[in-house]
């Protein structure tokens, strides 16, 4: 048979056998029908959109209810049984029987138990999860503390959860670290799932972040990152932005209020400028033909700040510049130029296909312009400590944005995809040399498959984060141009186990490069229970390895600001830790009040522990300043006490409570380690360890860190009137650098030199109890009153060396909902 015959009988077969399948198929198809119907709340009859609906014995076969709750379905004719479950509520199981071209109808109401918390979470395994399930330490605010409080940046929110403190813009949890200037953090901030800091520095943006637009804050305490990566090593502060509900949402919020004024005259610098602020939020949402989520939200602010500017030193400048070997002239700043302005908006748009259920995509993206300031250091510790240091006062001029698409896909069969992506841009002119530009790209895809018959909930991903920088800061690295690559692989396993047991497992694989440097690599692994013993009580326990690579500024910033300097250390290492927690979580309910109490013991132990130390590193280039250094091994042990109850929203009579007790006992373990060489001031070398470079060293206790934390949050609402009240105690900041002591005492000996002055403060101040207070009114459905007051007892403390905290703050909110 020739070739032309063969492929002619060939494509003959092909076609008589298609035919023939086409005919089998047609004749032999099983019939089918459809059941669709509606879910929703049992208790509210609100809809209940992304409810999940499924064959059993089929878990291939499902769908998910849409934003009306609507769902539908096609099965085969017959006798099928179905099951609907959603977070936070009982999964419901039902029989349906199906006819050939008939729709079944099947509405669905789901409740939920009285001993269930009703807190959903989803940081902790990126996946929604009950609150009293976890294996891990979270806090969770909610945002009507943030609005009743009036937070303008979200840090001053943050301040009130148990076991976390924000030091100079640096979040600390549990003590993992001590003051940083916030470079570098050790702790995760991600909104909506996506890390959120600095690509050169690490450094969160606390005004960059939409407070107007916060549907709920997650706070994981303890290392997390095999889900998180590098910055996670102390926990992470995930923020969840709010989508719209049925209805469409406008709300304006408008404030402003005062600084009081200094106790004494001589303190006073404001010279006929007003101690106060002025603040305007913006958010509307709403569902555009029922598929598009359109969420606006913006935000101006005006703030002269309660830190007065440098004072000019008059006839004394010229030994003054002499006495800091300065080359350049000091730098004098007006109170107009220390005023704060700041104009942020956001977007947020996702669309959720018509054609393709479970299928959403979208883009959210947020721009700021900020005029503001930072100050290093004050001026002294009596008259002058609301006002800088010459040379340690920079003004900057912020430019940032974000754009974030992303696609995720949920059929409803157990299985989703997600890929999100941002690029964020800094641009942050900063007077005295010290200004920076980056771009930070990211990516990351998640996949995530859900067993029901195993009770099993796989969660696997790869990210990729590269962050170019351009800064003149960080030319000791050989150019100003720096660039680090990190991608990173997960897997975490999550599975349930007769209701009562749940274990976690996971491990994730870092490699990082800075610009051509050798690469580094580091697998990291975590596990944890948590075991349900009686009705509304869990105990938990867990252990997980933390990684940190050094930020580019950690490694290569060098620069002179005034007296100061910052010295770069190209050979830091990574950091790693061990983190073990044992807790023990009972729910319970009062009345209408429900709410948790929470124990937590910890141990978190680090090797090559970075710090941010302070001392006389080189003296020709600057007589005093701040160096990041690998100090050795250390531990921080502990215990976490957390209370949180609240009463549904639509009582007349509510109460709302967030508390918790936090003992840290930080230690190092290598007090006698050598880990680096700084100068005398006069002259010669010393070799540095932790026990000579303490100005405390007795029992080797950690620099700049809190052994005791106490804070609480009250708010009593009855009918339309509110009234809260929120305390913070801060024990004595037991330990400091030496070196403040040694520069003190020196700067005294020069001739036209403000000398620094910290150590007497330090050692006359034993701790602080700060107190906020706050009364609102419902005046209508739409209009609300309020009025707030923090540090209403006017303290002056600190929570680092160098720097006040602010003195009371009294401002009238008003509040509009549409």
């Amino acid at each position: 048979m020739t070739f032309p015959r063969i492929h002619n009988f060939l494509i003959r077969t092909v076609v008589v056998f298609t035919a023939l399948s086409l005919f089998c198929c047609a004749a032999f198809a099983q019939p089918t029908g459809v059941v669709k119907g509606k879910v929703s709340s049992a208790i509210n009859k609100e809809p209940l959109s992304n409810a999940t609906i499924r064959v059993v014995g089929n878990l291939s076969k499902g769908t998910v209810s849409d934003i009306d709750g609507i769902y539908s379905l096609v099965l085969d004719t017959g006798h099928h049984v179905l099951f609907c479950e959603y977070v936070g509520s009982i999964t419901d199981t039902f029989n349906v029987y199906i006819k050939q071209d008939i729709i079944t109808e099947r509405n669905i109401k789901l409740s939920t138990t009285a001993e269930e918390l009703k807190t959903v979470v989803v940081s902790s395994g990126k996946f929604s999860q009950k609150l009293e399930e976890l294996t891990v330490s979270m806090e969770v605010l909610k945002p009507s503390l943030i609005n009743n409080k009036n937070t303008t940046s979200i840090e001053t929110a943050l301040e009130q959860v148990p076991g976390l403190t924000i030091i100079d813009n640096d979040p600390q949890i549990r003590g993992g670290s001590g003051f940083t200037f916030g470079v570098g953090s050790r702790v995760a901030i991600v909104v909506d799932g996506i890390p959120l800091l600095s690509g050169d520095a690490g450094r969160p943006e606390w005004s960059y972040l939409p407070v107007e637009n916060i549907e709920q804050i997650e706070v994981i305490k303890g290392s997390s990152s095999v889900l998180y990566g590098s910055s996670a090593i102390n926990g992470v502060i995930s923020i969840r932005s709010a989508y719209p509900r049925l209805k469409p949402k406008t709300i304006i919020s408008y404030s402003a209020g005062a600084y009081s004024v200094p106790p004494s005259p001589a303190m006073n610098w404001y010279n006929g400028s007003v101690p106060g602020f002025t603040n305007l939020n913006f958010l509307h949402s709403r569902i555009v033909k029922k598929n598009l989520d359109v969420v606006i939200g913006a935000n101006f602010n005006i703030d002269q700040g309660y830190m007065g500017p440098a004072p000019s030193f008059g006839d004394l400048a010229p030994d003054f510049k002499k006495a800091l070997l300065l080359t350049d002239s000091i730098y004098t700043y007006t109170n107009k130029d220390m005023l704060k302005i700041r104009g942020r908006v956001n977007v947020g748009l996702r669309y959720r296909s018509k054609k393709y259920t479970g299928l959403s995509y979208g883009v959210n993206a947020n721009a700021m312009i900020n005029k503001t300031n930072m100050v290093l250091a004050w001026l002294d510790d009596s008259a002058g400590i609301y006002r800088g240091y010459p040379g340690a006062v920079f003004l900057e001029q912020q430019t940032f944005f974000n754009i974030d698409p992303f696609v995720k896909y949920d059929k409803g069969n157990g299985v989703s995809h997600s890929l999100t992506t941002r690029v964020f841009h800094t641009d942050d002119q900063i007077t005295n040399n010290q200004s920076t530009k980056g771009t930070l790209y990211y990516g990351e895809y998640q996949l995530q498959r859900r067993y029901k018959p195993l009770d099993l909930t796989f969660t696997g991903g790869v990210v990729t984060t590269i962050a170019n920088t351009r800064a003149q800061l960080y030319d000791s690295s050989g150019k100003p141009n720096n660039t680090i690559t990190n991608i990173a692989g997960y897997i975490q396993m999550d599975k349930k186990i007769w209701d009562v047991l749940n274990i976690s497992g996971g491990v994730r694989y870092e490699y990082f490069q800075t610009n051509t440097l050798p690469s580094a690599a580091q697998p990291i692994f975590r596990a944890g229970a948590s075991l349900k013993v009686l009705q509304g009580t869990w105990i938990r326990t867990s252990i997980g390895d933390g990684y940190r690579y050094p930020t580019i500024a950690e490694r290569y910033i060098s620069t002179k600001v005034g007296l100061f300097g910052v010295f770069p250390n190209p050979g830091l290492l990574p950091e790693t830790s061990r983190n073990f927690e044992l807790g023990v979580k009972q729910g319970f309910k009062i009345g209408n009040c429900m709410g948790y109490l929470d124990l937590a013991g910890f141990q978190q132990n680090y090797h090559n522990t970075i710090e941010y130390l302070f001392g006389v590193w080189n003296p020709k280039v600057s007589i005093v300043g701040f160096k990041f250094v690998n100090t050795g091994d250390s531990r921080v042990n502990g215990v976490d006490i957390s209370l949180a109850c609240t009463t549904p929203e639509e009582k007349k009579f509510g109460l709302a409570v967030l508390a918790g007790y936090t003992y840290v006992d930080p230690v190092s373990l290598s007090p006698d380690k050598v880990y680096a060489y700084p100068k005398k001031l006069q002259g010669g070398q010393d070799s540095a360890t932790f026990r000579n470079s303490s100005l405390n060293p007795d029992g080797n206790v950690l620099k700049y860190r809190f052994r005791h934390m106490l804070k609480a949050d009250v708010e009593v609402k009855l009918d339309r009137y509110s009234v809260g009240l929120s305390y913070r105690y801060y024990s004595k900041m037991e330990n400091i650098d030496k070196a403040f002591k040694d520069i003190e005492d020196d700067t005294k000996t020069i001739p036209n030199l403000a000398p620094i002055i910290i150590v007497d403060y330090w050692k006359t101040h034993n701790g602080y109890h700060i107190f906020d207070a706050r009364i609102g009114c419902k005046l209508t459905a739409h209009h609300k009153l309020s009025l707030i007051a923090n540090n209403i007892f006017n303290v002056a403390y600190f929570l680092r060396p160098l720097k006040i905290e602010a003195p009371r703050l009294v401002t009238v909110q008003y509040v509009y909902t549409f």
